[in-house]
This record gives structure tokens, sequence and C-alpha cells, in this order.
């Protein structure tokens, strides 16, 4: 059997538990165990303990007396780096898509699906759909790089959300607005879509930071 090499064991795993953060499977504030978590990884404790540290690096995780490692809180601070950080790389993404892109099928795959979660109200699962839509909007600029940093930004983003109580005000307004964002994209508007995320992105960031504030952050 061949052996993987650790360095890439690390980023592996350590993207496995970003997917989870994303996938709205790890809260924030989420006490995470070394001996389940190793367990159900099939890695060892070392192992484990690496990619911890990774990821508190990267703000995903920190380390609380009395309880061990924790999926982290972003602060209000942090929001505002984020959405500042969505703003710079989707709306240049979109401005300069070219037709037909490939990551449009992906869009549109994530609008269907944001549409289908609506309809079951399953709200968490229209969040997921959401974070797939601005993925694939990222996509568009063909950057790996860019596709790497935007990874740890939707983490952080879904922890964000996650300490919020209502999922279906948090994430049911996007669902149509991806679609009219997609469509401006696939007439050839992409100035308009760009303008329309803008807007979007304003609105969501607003709504995030006045809950936060409600809830004493």
């Amino acid at each position: 059997m061949k052996k993987v090499e650790p360095t890439l064991l690390h980023e592996k795993t350590a993207e496995i538990i970003r997917q989870k953060i994303v996938g709205g499977e790890l809260a924030a504030g989420s006490r995470l165990s070394e001996t389940a978590l190793s367990k159900q990884l099939a890695i060892s404790r070392n192992t484990l303990r690496e990619v911890f540290r990774l990821l508190t690096q990267q703000g995903l995780l920190r380390y609380e007396p009395n309880r061990g490692v924790c999926v982290a809180r972003p602060d209000m601070a942090a929001i505002v780096d984020i959405y500042r950080l969505r703003r710079l790389v989707e709306c240049s993404a979109l401005r300069n898509a070219w037709p037909l892109h490939p990551a449009m099928e992906k869009m549109a795959a994530a609008v269907s699906l944001g549409r289908e979660r609506s309809a079951a109200q399953d709200w968490t699962g229209v969040g997921t759909a959401n974070m797939q839509f601005h993925s694939a909007i990222v996509d568009l600029a063909d950057s790996e790089r860019l596709n790497r940093l935007y990874r740890n930004i939707s983490a952080e983003l879904r922890l964000a959300f996650s300490q919020l109580n209502d999922a279906r005000l948090l994430h049911a307004p996007y669902v149509e607005k991806n679609g009219a964002i997609l469509a401006l994209l696939t007439a050839g508007q992409n100035e308009q879509a760009v303008q329309a995320l803008s807007v979007y992105l304003e609105v969501s960031e607003r709504t995030v930071l006045a809950a936060l504030s409600r809830r004493g952050w």
C-alpha cells in the first residue's frame, strides 16, 4: 500500500474538516474530540494535532482553556474583512468572466439546489447551495490560488452564519437573487451582474452584522 506523504495527509484532512464547516456539520463553538475525530478520519492523534494547528493558523479553530480545541467564532471585525475580500474576488470574477464558462453550469446547479432545498424548507441546505453558488463564481476566475483562498473564506463565513438563530431569514432571500445574477451573466451583462452582486453582498453583510450585534457580539 502506497504511503501518503505527511504534508498531503495533513492538507487532505484539513480540507475534510473545512468542508464539514462549510456544509454546516460543525458549528461555531463546537468542541472537537481528538479521540472521536481521529477514529472517524482513520488518522493518528499526532496527525490530527498537526491538522488542528494548521486550521488554527487559518482562523477556523482555536484552543480554549478547559475545553480544548473548538471551532472558531468569527467576530464582527473578521466578518467585515471577509465581506471586503468577497467583493474583491467575486465581483472581479463576474466582471471578467467569459461567455459559456463551465463554472456557469455549477452556478446553475447551485441555483436549482437552492430552490429545491427552499421548497423543502431545509434552510441549512439552502445555505450550502448558496455557498456552492459563490464558489462557482470564484471558479470563473480560473485561479487555483483564489479557489484555495475562497475555500477558507467560505468556511469562516459559514461559522459566522452558524451563530445566528434564523437560518431562513439568513438564506432564503438569496435563492432568487442568485438566479437573477446567473441570468444577467448568461445574457452577457457582466457589469449589471456585478452591480447586482455588490448590492447583494452589502445587504448580506448588514444582515449578519446586525444579527450579531443584537446578540452582543
